[in-house]
């Protein structure tokens, strides 16, 4: 199934001079991924408390642009200028998923929402991504398979905050929609189980 995500190569290189200006500058992998996730959670926690103001939730297309495009940036820091580690793998993954829920929650307190639907696509949401980073453990790789990985849930939760600030997003029509997401969610999280399985091959039984 086509992601976003395959459009991820042309992305890079349209960064990869403000890259080699940041490592210049001395900043870092593991300070970008922290910052981004740092950013996320105040942003949704400003938007939750003030909910109310609709048209705050035009920030979150706004952010999910820009983090997209640090997200982008960390692994790149990472993989071209020998900034990989241990901690930074474990905060790459972590602070993807923090930051996520911190954007998606902010939903749930919209009057006509329903709070079980948001948290079930949230808490989806990071089953998913735990699928995605177990498939080293069966041998394969890290599986970013979709519909709904991790770059369509920034374009669709974007989509959502326009449509909700602009108020050309009835409300009311919000709960139907996070049950098609939780759908795809479900769709996409066995996708990433069959694709992995598929890469692994066959194990081998031991003597």
């Amino acid at each position: 199934m086509p992601s976003i995500y395959q459009l991820k190569p042309r992305f890079q290189a349209l960064l990869r001079p403000l890259v080699r200006r940041l490592h210049a500058r001395g900043v870092t992998a593991n300070q970008v991924t922290l910052a981004a996730a740092a950013v996320s959670v105040l942003l949704g926690a400003l938007i939750a408390a003030f909910a109310g103001y609709l048209w705050l939730f035009a920030l979150i297309p706004l952010w999910m642009l820009l983090r997209m495009a640090l997200n982008a940036i960390d692994g790149m820091l990472a993989r071209e200028f020998g900034q990989q580690s241990q901690l930074g793998a474990y905060l790459n993954e972590l602070c993807d998923v923090v930051a996520d829920s911190a954007l998606y929650l902010p939903f749930a307190v919209l009057p006509e929402v329903s709070p079980l639907w948001v948290v079930l696509a949230t808490l989806l949401a990071v089953i998913v991504e735990y699928a995605g980073a177990m498939g080293p453990l069966v041998g394969a790789s890290r599986r970013y398979d979709g519909p709904l990985g991790k770059s369509d849930r920034a374009f669709v939760f974007g989509v959502l905050g326009a449509g909700v600030a602009s108020g050309l997003l009835p409300i009311a029509w919000l709960d139907g929609l996070f049950m098609l997401i939780a759908a795809l969610l479900v769709w996409t999280l066995v996708n990433r189980v069959r694709q992995g399985i598929a890469e692994a091959g066959p194990q081998t039984p031991s003597a």
